[in-house]
């Protein structure tokens, strides 16, 4: 630290001065003078030897927005008080820059802890830390700092928007109260295995198949098909710009909110990407995928790798304004589907273009939505700043006032 060196080189001086006037005394005080900032660095290191210091996120998963707060404690393990701490805790650069607090002394076993909150303002995977202390002597002559590399992994998954309606009707038959039934034959009744949940009858537990599978296993009249759903979501930096541009996070925010309102009716989930085929996704999956997923630099839609395994499964495609060929792809790909849902997401806000490109683009979506539309698909119409839920909404009245 600068002061230390200050005083040291302050001790040397009067030590020489000493010398030339022939001073004991102010021999001795330039000793001290220069011994001083010497003691102050091994002082420092016995007080301070012995910190454990511990970081806690509450909350490891937050979504866009949301406050993550952060709890650091240190525990003064040595013998002696230390001195006030100073703490810096460093961030990911799009969390914002490093927190710093300050500790007041704390004695020996004792600890003290401090909270801060992050507010990320774009979805990703972010790390807090590593956390360094600073350690001072009780003249504050010299600085040492202790670095703790531990850090702590916060994932921020994109913004959800609430849908509400029915599961049933244009989202597909088949959900949690689908009519499809899948029966098995044993004997002369007619009957569905499947694994136990809490609250069912013990009696009606299938001991043959708990004795091959290792697993509570009940035995029911029928059992329901789940209804199946695939998300598409069109990653192209040609169709949508690039990661964290406008449209590319609605675009997906868009798949997120369709997901969570499929996983919620008791839809099985896949999620499929430009650059990846579809996969099956439980919800904390599907978060987690879409928090990290990228823009894709690939020329074509991808959506040829979009296959359905039965007739009553739901397709939801969010990309921008499709182009007459991909118009003609998706409908043939849709064909294989039972209900369609198609999120075409502006590559940039309409009000924020001249009236030239205005009147282009929404010429080419209405030719497309008019195209999908004829071809049994629900489609939405979003920009950038728009809320899905509103049309989301919308439809969901019409569809009740029509039935």
């Amino acid at each position: 630290m600068r002061r230390g060196i200050v005083v040291f080189a302050a001790g040397l001086w009067l030590w020489v001065v000493a010398r030339l006037v022939g001073s004991s005394g102010l021999h001795i005080v330039a000793v001290g003078v220069a011994l001083l900032p010497i003691a102050s660095v091994l002082v420092a290191r016995r007080r301070h030897g012995r910190l454990h210091v511990n970081r806690r996120l509450p909350s490891r998963r937050v979504t866009v927005g949301e406050r993550a707060p952060v709890e650091i404690s240190v525990r003064n393990d040595s013998e002696v008080t230390t001195s006030f701490l100073l703490l810096e805790d460093a961030l990911s650069a799009d969390l914002g820059t490093p927190a710093r607090m300050v500790l007041d002394r704390i004695p020996p076993g004792n600890r003290q802890a401090v909270r801060y909150e992050v507010q990320p303002h774009m979805r990703g995977r972010y790390f807090v830390g590593p956390l360094s202390i600073d350690l001072s002597d009780p003249f504050a002559l010299t600085r040492r700092r202790v670095r703790f590399p531990r850090r702590d992994e916060l994932l921020v998954t994109p913004e959800t928007e609430p849908l509400h309606g029915s599961s049933g009707g244009a989202l597909g038959t088949g959900s949690g109260e689908s009519v499809t039934r899948q029966l098995f034959r044993a004997g002369n009744e007619f009957y569905a295995i499947r694994e136990y949940q809490t609250g069912d009858d013990l009696r009606r537990i299938h001991w043959p198949s708990v004795a091959r599978t290792r697993r509570l296993m009940i035995r029911q009249d029928e059992l329901a098909r789940r209804a199946a759903a695939t998300i598409f979501l069109d990653t192209r930096t040609t169709a949508l710009g690039p990661s964290h541009a406008p449209a590319f996070e609605k675009a997906v925010s868009a798949a997120a909110s369709i997901g969570v309102f499929f996983l919620r009716h008791g839809f099985t989930l896949r999620l499929a990407t430009t650059d990846r085929p579809p996969t099956p996704a439980a919800e904390d999956g599907f978060l987690a995928r879409l928090a990290t997923v990228d823009h894709s630099t690939a020329k074509r839609m991808g959506m040829e790798r979009v296959q359905s395994a039965a007739a009553t499964t739901t397709l939801a495609v969010v990309t921008a304004v499709p182009t007459p060929a991909e118009i003609a792809g998706m409908t043939k790909i849709g064909s294989a589907f039972g209900s369609r849902i198609a999120v075409m997401v502006y590559p940039a806000e309409p009000s924020e273009m001249t009236p030239e490109a205005k009147d282009a683009l929404e010429g080419r979506a209405s030719t497309a939505r008019l195209s999908l539309v004829r071809a049994g698909w629900d489609v939405y119409l979003v920009p950038p700043a728009g809320k899905l839920r509103d049309l989301w909404k919308r439809r969901g009245r019409v569809a009740a006032a029509a039935s």
